[in-house]
Parts: C-alpha cells; sequence; structure tokens
C-alpha cells in the first residue's frame, strides 16, 4: 500500500542565523518519504513576503527511501539558495503520493530548540 499525499504545503519557514554554539549548525529541513516501488519526481516552489517566488526546484524522492533536504543547502535544493532570516512558506508537488514533514533546528540559543512545523496536504 502506498500513503501520502501529492501536494504539500508548510506555511513557516525561516532559515535561522548561523551562530556557533556548539556542534549543531542551525538549519531546516524537508523530509521526503517514499513508499512507492519507483522514484517520485517532485517540484518545490518558495514562496515569500516581500519578493517573487522561487517555483520549479526539482528534486527526487528515492524509492522505498526517506530523504532529508536542509533548506539551506543550495546543493539539496537544486542549486537555489534560500535567504537567511526571510519569511518563506513552501509548496512541495510531487508525482506519486509521498510523506512530508518540515524541521527547524535552532541554535542560536544555548538551550537548542528543534521543531516541526506542521504542514497541509491534499
Amino acid at each position: 500500500m502506498q500513503g501520502g499525499k501529492k501536494v504539500w504545503y508548510f506555511a513557516d519557514g525561516y532559515l535561522p542565523e548561523k551562530v556557533d554554539n556548539g556542534g549543531m549548525v542551525a538549519h531546516e529541513a524537508l523530509m521526503l518519504f517514499n513508499t512507492a516501488e519507483k522514484d517520485s519526481p517532485v517540484t518545490i516552489d518558495v514562496y515569500f513576503s516581500d519578493r517573487e517566488p522561487i517555483k520549479g526546484i526539482k528534486v527526487t524522492a528515492p524509492a522505498e527511501k526517506v530523504v532529508s533536504l536542509r533548506l539551506d543547502l543550495p546543493s539539496d535544493m537544486d542549486g537555489v539558495e534560500i535567504p537567511l532570516l526571510t519569511q518563506y512558506a513552501l509548496r512541495i508537488t510531487s508525482e506519486l503520493p509521498i510523506v512530508c514533514q518540515f524541521g527547524r533546528l535552532d541554535t542560536t540559543q544555548n538551550a537548542m530548540s528543534y521543531y516541526v512545523g506542521v504542514g497541509f496536504a491534499e
């Protein structure tokens, strides 16, 4: 049985500032979980409050695997750089149903925090 949805939305993106506060690096990540027996092409669109969107970022959700995309690493985002300290939202569109999860690691304080952003799927 294949689970998930083809379209996902995450409204609360905001890449944290990079600070030297131990071994962990502040970042946001998007996890793509594909239970299908074949890879699924995925398109990511990034929307901002103060500029035009970046549309058409191409990635792959590999068959029967989970992949974590670091949103602060252009190498994980088809060469696209999302600016730090800028409000953004994501729309993820997959050819096959997948499960998506969004998380942020904030190390800007001594007590680092990790939280998961709630998404909407259709």
